[in-house]
């Protein structure tokens, strides 16, 4: 597919900066988060900022995976480089949490398209043996930006405002499309299919129904009521009516046919699982330093850095073992960091020192990254080119599903957690407290509203956020030890290095 004046050096640099474009917006706004709803409000809405932005990227992973391989990677690459930036500008343009959540909704747009293609065309351009210390690149890269991204952020946030940390996407987006139009050539043979949009708009509509249950059940809506009746109702027609469309569809969406290999399916598990539980430390970390530890958003920036220090080094020696042992092996290696990573989080309270946090996400860090460089190589590992971009948005697909339902679900127990705990400790304020009320989460997140809160009265209030935060992480176990399961289930594969032939299937296709 690649023709051989492609440069190779350009189109990988062009690769890497849009992965680093896209990555690290996420962990901009998950820094900037606690400021965003300081300035705005809507503590009931933030999940939603980063909820609307899994949401349009699941959404078009597998879709665009699909165009892909039938029209070429180079196009719709381009198409999501250039929403992607049309969303980040909107989203510098917000006055409110529905306007920030609608334009976070056009970055995933472009976010479903870029991050499955890119590694797609790193499966396109090189061999077998190269590929675990490519992955592994994309994966430091991923991680690399998720340790810029809370310090930059953190630092314009503070002094410029947040608006401005979307901007930041700009040049380096720009960047990655003038690589690209200029260096990524492909041949004009592609493999004619079609696609299933019936397939695609009964997933989606089905995960956002049930998104919106979960959120608004028990919160604006009692759980008995109507509406959320209607929405599980909605989510079980659509999902069942998915499964009957992908079973009659000539090329499905998401092809079950795929999951009879057991190493796409379990890889697949893994995403989805791993996704859910560490989602939320990039979310509630930054909220628990800045609401229980005082200060701006630079202090949980930086505080944020050894979990993303971690995963870069996980990612990189992920990719490196890829070549001398099973990816089963891999990711038994990485629940050993990760699984005990999150149980000491869930330990966290008022007296824990910024010492034993740090050494707690170094750990968690470490043991998610393997899954940054190992579990797309997995999942691609038994197709050829004319199925790599449906498996590799699968997968992705997968991880994103993981993530979305993870925020909600996570969210919606922490949120409870803490209003509950709140309530019961502050009884006697009927409710009031100097500066703001229960509900207003100003009065735990800005520095100069804290001020104004008797010191016994904010230790409660700070000592029943870490417990809800705290025992958030502990919840999110359940999906890392499920997760371990299905790293059992993986079997012995393991990428080939050949010196003259290669094992896996069609391995390097058109080289540059």
């Amino acid at each position: 597919m690649i023709a051989k004046e492609s440069k190779t050096g350009f189109v990988v640099a062009g690769l890497l900066l849009g992965l680093l474009m896209a990555s690290m917006d996420n962990t901009i706004v998950a820094t900037a988060m606690g400021t965003i709803v300081s300035e705005m409000g809507g503590m009931d809405k933030f999940v939603w900022v980063t909820s609307a932005y899994m949401v349009a990227t699941m959404a078009g992973m597998p879709i665009f995976g699909k165009l892909s391989d039938m029209y070429g990677r180079k196009r719709f690459y381009i198409f999501g480089l250039a929403v992607f930036l049309l969303g980040s500008i909107l989203c510098g343009t917000a006055g409110s949490m529905i306007e920030l959540s609608v334009y976070r909704a056009i970055q995933g747009i472009g976010g479903g398209a870029l991050m499955p293609i890119a590694f797609t065309i790193i499966f396109d351009i090189f061999p077998p043996e190269k590929r675990g210390k490519m992955t592994g690149l994309f994966g430091a890269v991923f991680g690399t930006s998720s340790v810029f991204g809370p310090l930059l952020g953190a630092y314009i946030t503070e002094y410029f405002g947040w608006h401005w940390v979307f901007y930041i996407n700009v040049p380096i987006g720009l960047l990655s499309l003038l690589f690209i139009s200029l260096h990524y050539k492909e041949s004009l043979a592609h493999n004619k299919q079609s696609i299933d949009w019936w397939g695609a708009i009964t997933l989606v509509g089905a995960v956002v129904s049930l998104m919106f249950a979960l959120e608004l059940g028990g919160n604006q809506y009692a759980w008995d009521s109507v509406q959320i009746i209607a929405l599980f109702a909605v989510f079980v027609i659509l999902f069942a009516a998915f499964i009957a469309v992908e079973r009659k569809a000539a090329e499905p969406i998401i092809s079950f046919a795929m999951f009879r290999k057991r190493l796409f399916a379990a890889s697949n598990g893994v995403a989805l699982l791993y996704g859910s539980a560490f989602t939320i430390a990039t979310i509630y970390i930054p909220i628990f330093i800045q609401g229980v530890f005082g200060g701006s958003a630079t202090n949980s920036g930086l505080l944020l850095t050894p979990m993303m220090l971690g995963s870069v080094a996980g990612s990189q020696v992920g990719g490196l073992l890829t070549t001398k042992t099973s990816f089963r092996n891999i990711m038994l290696i990485s629940a050993v960091f990760f699984v005990p990573g999150l149980l000491l989080l869930g330990t966290l309270s008022p007296e824990t020192s910024r010492v034993m946090v740090t050494i707690y996400m170094i750990l968690t860090g470490f043991g998610v990254g393997f899954s940054f460089s190992v579990l797309g190589m997995a999942a691609i590992h038994n197709f050829d080119m004319r199925q790599r971009g449906s498996a590799s948005s699968t997968n992705s697909f997968f991880r994103s599903l993981g993530m979305t339902l993870g925020i909600t679900i996570f969210g919606i127990i922490q949120r409870n957690l803490f209003e509950s705990g709140l309530s019961t400790a502050l009884a006697g304020n009927g409710g009031a407290i100097p500066g703001g009320s229960l509900s207003d989460p100003r009065a735990i997140l800005s520095p100069e509203t804290r001020a104004q809160i008797p010191a016994p009265v904010l230790e409660k209030i700070t000592d029943t956020l870490a417990s809800s935060i705290a025992h958030t992480f502990l919840w999110a176990l359940v999906p890392a030890i499920l997760a371990v399961l299905f790293i059992l289930m993986m079997g012995n594969e393991r990428v080939a290095a050949p010196v003259g032939q290669a094992k896996s299937p069609k391995p390097a296709g058109d080289r540059t």
